[in-house]
């Protein structure tokens, strides 16, 4: 019964602060008028944790999924999904967790759902407890998101998505963004000609300075050029670019855009334009600070400025977005709403514009 009111409880208050931060929206931001509808992909789930949400869509529909379990880390930590079919969320359910053929049970890390333009729909993660034995696994679904095979391994060498999807090209190429966490923090890609089957490294050039990067979200601006832009414990997002399908990568360079060391999301719009969710807060060292998250957008790939906050309450959490754009031209947003829920923005992009 005592669960069963803290559950309630979190509802209730989520409900009342959604309504508040619409508010906010109409009151301090013009953009607030890009706002489609703000909601909570698993209100009633009875876990009491939730981080490191993933979207994509297939089949008509949107489907979701996140870490859920007693807290970030713990051997009960798995990946939970849920389907948004006509209108609606469905209920959560589990799909994946860190249980391994021994029957040893380790935790799970951050989901990345990804949907080809002719291929099942894909769920990879990885299992492990700490960076050195994390093991990338993928899952497929050959109905959208209703069913899904044994989580298999990607292979030895090969890291997954570490935090944002996949990226298909123009010539059917796809490049996911990914990172080692063993002595020290580094980006890379991994590369597929099979539409994500199998995978190949490709490294970035090194910067003149150190820069400590991990999940690195891809931006494709035609043609073979790619820009990925990344999360860092250097200050500020860092960005390299490739020209040659992703194939070769050259050096990091700073955005300015603070970070805190915080996962962010970015992706090229139908309209050209680029669009980074994030939290643009200072970093501190040891620690951090997530209570903003705001959309920033670009037109010239370089200068990207804040159009949206999405979140800005003190001493709580809105942190690791992943965003997407389906094909009615919505922007869609999930992100983590203080650690116990998933919130799903939809934005109109024709509605955002950039400050000059």
């Amino acid at each position: 019964m005592r669960f069963i009111v803290f559950s309630y409880c979190r509802y209730l208050s989520f409900a009342v602060l959604s309504f508040c931060s619409q508010q906010v929206y109409a009151i301090n931001h013009p953009a607030a008028r890009a706002v489609v509808s703000v909601e909570i992909v698993n209100p009633r789930q009875t876990v009491t944790f939730c981080h490191a949400s993933t979207i994509a869509y297939k089949n008509g529909d949107l489907v979701a999924a996140w870490l859920a379990g007693t807290k970030e880390a713990a051997p009960d930590v798995g990946v939970w999904l849920a389907r948004l079919h006509d209108g609606r969320w469905g209920a959560p359910v589990r799909v994946a967790d860190g249980r391994t053929p021994d029957g040893a049970a380790l935790t799970t890390i951050n989901p990345v759902l990804f949907a080809p333009r002719n291929g099942p729909l894909m769920l990879f993660y990885e299992r492990g407890q700490v960076p050195a034995d994390w093991h990338a696994m993928r899952m497929i679904s050959l109905d959208g998101g209703y069913n899904w095979s044994k989580a298999k391994p990607l292979g030895a060498k090969i890291s997954g998505p570490a935090k944002d999807k996949p990226v298909q090209l123009s010539n059917g190429v796809v490049i996911a963004g990914s990172n080692t966490m063993v002595d020290g923090w580094r980006i890379h890609f991994e590369r597929s000609t099979d539409g994500g089957n199998t995978w190949a490294l490709v490294y970035p050039a090194v910067a003149e300075n150190p820069v400590e990067a991990i999940q690195p979200s891809i931006l494709d601006h035609g043609n073979g050029w790619l820009q990925a832009v990344t999360r860092t414990k250097n200050g500020y997002v860092f960005s390299t670019e490739s020209r040659d399908w992703g194939k070769t990568w050259g050096k990091l360079t700073s955005l300015d855009i603070p970070n805190p060391n915080s996962g962010l999301d970015a992706l090229t719009l139908a309209d050209g334009r680029d669009l980074i969710v994030t939290n643009p807060l200072p970093y501190v060292k040891d620690g951090w600070d997530r209570h903003r998250l705001t959309v920033f957008m670009s037109t010239d790939h370089k200068t990207f400025r804040p159009v949206l906050d999405l979140e800005n309450e003190a001493n709580q959490e809105f942190s690791y977005p992943a965003v997407i754009q389906s094909p009615d031209g919505k922007v869609h947003i999930t992100y983590t709403w203080k650690k116990i829920h998933i919130k799903h923005v939809v934005l109109d992009p024709r509605r955002l514009e950039i400050p000059s």
